[in-house]
């Protein structure tokens, strides 16, 4: 989990606009309003502080005092100017009139206008292909904010309300995408088995975040791919753990529109500039992207969906991600399909961690051949394996693998960290404590007794090219042996302590007296029970 030390009013504020929703509608629907109108507020917001400070090159004092400021410079012959300015350097130009300092001003006096907000929408989304079609899933009509017109629109006037609480002109990008990726985390708690579409739990982030950048944290330009990216959670990670985040390029695509759109609005607010962001929506087996110019990368972090259908056309065996294999994931399974993918894009020098699971290290067939070339290729790095529970949308166990493209050996490190984990009512957690432990196990990559295991090759060929961690890591913990002796002397010790007790009872229920013939009749019963 983010440091929310200093995030922790504005996750109030945010969180508190969902309880206008929460009554209305599930958490899959509602983060969409949420979210999305929480971005157009930081859009708004930050154009007036821009605005602000190119007209006195300082920040303002207040949100209206930057609004006011920009309507005066309109009414100048240098108008013109000043908005080919913003718009070089924003991507978009906001109308005073529909700013979200407006909209609020116009909820707080009764006189919201939905219409309005709705075309503030289009204008982002038409001003710059970095925002097509942003707000799509944000119906401001639907029948779910209320019954009729005046009901819908008094919801969406309170969210503006609310979410115009939250302090943006005094946060920084941290602290802002840090309230957002806590919001992301909340909604997949409430979301549920929706959650795998957009999130990957924090902890399980780390772990692949920290594995891929090891050795490359000091590269200027570091190029960041995830094929499946969902809310770019994952991707965002890396900028937490290089020394040059600023010169960081970030690649990804999403299948889900909705997922696509939120991963658009997770980078924005997490400061990371337009230049930086090449983002797409698609299908990553589909269709191979990137293919244009830069088309590998240093770091490859992938989160994909387990066990999923895709066509496995034979097409694909031409296609130069699966070609050198001679055999395709299976239709049912397209794990392999997915990894393949990622390892064909990163980079000679590069590290790429996937999570999958565990049927990719033992399941034969085709996955056993294209696991037996990847392994004779030298390509596996190390296995990795996860507790169980640690995900919103399945509860089954996984596992890290660790690919590298090109490297001498072709040993394999086995880590299992089955039980590095504490118990949660709905999911199992991994705390900082746990994490350091297994990425300690990996940096020293020997092996450790019930812990980690370094495979050679022979050993990994003498399995069959089996992976299945329990063959290389012994975890058995042997049962204490009992000493009967001092277990009978125990048994004998409670029997007298129980009779003794028994005694004590019975003598208190016999100096029991009543007026009462029915409770003297049940009384004496129950002592010629226990005398029995």
């Amino acid at each position: 989990m983010p440091d929310l030390e200093n995030s922790k009013d504005l996750i109030s504020v945010l969180w508190s606009g969902a309880d206008i929703l929460r009554s209305k509608m599930d958490a899959n629907e509602y983060k969409d309003y949420l979210l999305g109108i929480v971005f157009y507020k930081y859009l708004s917001d930050s154009f007036l502080i821009k605005i602000y400070d190119l007209l006195y090159d300082d920040k303002p004092e207040s949100l209206k005092a930057a609004l006011e400021a920009y309507r005066e410079a309109l009414e100048d012959e240098s108008a013109v100017e000043l908005k080919e300015q913003i718009k070089a350097e924003c991507h978009y130009v906001i109308e005073p009139e529909l700013t979200y300092t407006y909209f609020a001003d116009a909820a707080r006096n009764n006189s919201f206008n939905r219409e309005q907000l709705q075309k503030a929408f289009n204008n982002i989304e038409q001003s710059d292909p970095l925002f097509a079609d942003l707000f799509t899933d944000i119906d401001l009509y639907s029948s779910r904010l209320g019954t009729g017109d005046q009901k819908q629109s008094d919801t969406i006037s309170s969210l503006v309300k609310e979410i115009d609480k939250a302090d943006l002109l005094n946060s920084d990008s941290d602290v802002l995408g840090n309230a957002y990726e806590y919001l992301i985390g909340q909604f997949a708690s409430e979301t549920g088995k929706k959650a795998g579409e957009f999130y990957t739990p924090q902890a399980v982030s780390q772990i692949l975040t920290k594995i891929a950048v090891a050795g490359q944290e000091t590269k200027k330009g570091l190029s960041v791919y995830d094929p499946c990216m969902g809310s770019g959670s994952l991707l965002l990670n890396a900028k937490k753990y290089a020394k040059e985040p600023n010169y960081i390029k970030y690649y990804g695509q999403e299948l889900m529109t909705s997922t696509y759109n939120l991963a658009r609005m997770n980078m924005f607010l997490h400061g990371i500039i337009p230049e930086n962001q090449n983002l797409r929506n698609g299908d990553t087996l589909d269709g191979d992207w990137p293919s244009g110019e830069e088309t590998d990368f240093n770091m490859v972090l992938m989160n994909p969906p387990y066990s999923a259908k895709w066509s496995a056309a034979q097409g694909f065996l031409q296609d130069e991600r699966f070609s050198s294999y001679g055999v395709l994931a299976p239709k049912s399974k397209a794990d392999y399909a997915f990894l393949l993918h990622g390892l064909y894009h990163l980079k000679s020098n590069g590290t790429m961690a996937i999570v999958l699971p565990h049927g990719v290290l033992f399941r034969g067939a085709a996955e056993g051949k294209i696991r037996e070339k990847l392994l004779r290729s030298g390509n596996i790095y190390a296995v990795i394996g996860l507790p169980a529970n640690l995900f919103y949308n399945t509860s089954i166990p996984t596992c890290i693998i660790v690919l590298k493209k090109h490297r001498d050996g072709r040993d394999v490190l086995f880590i299992d960290a089955s039980k590095k984990f504490d118990k949660g009512k709905k999911q199992n957690t991994m705390t900082d404590k746990h994490i350091e432990s297994v990425l300690d196990l990996y940096n020293k990559r020997e092996t450790v007794e019930k812990e980690s295991f370094l495979a050679s090759f022979e050993d990994i060929e003498k399995n069959d090219f089996n992976l299945n961690i329990p063959r290389y890591v012994d975890n058995f913990e042997k049962e204490e042996e009992i000493d009967l002796n001092m277990l009978l002397a125990d048994m004998k010790k409670t029997d007298k302590e129980i009779e003794q007790t028994q005694s004590e009872f019975l003598s208190l229920l016999k100096d029991l007296t009543s007026t009462d013939e029915n409770i003297i009749s049940s009384l004496n019963g129950l002592i010629g029970m226990m005398e029995r």
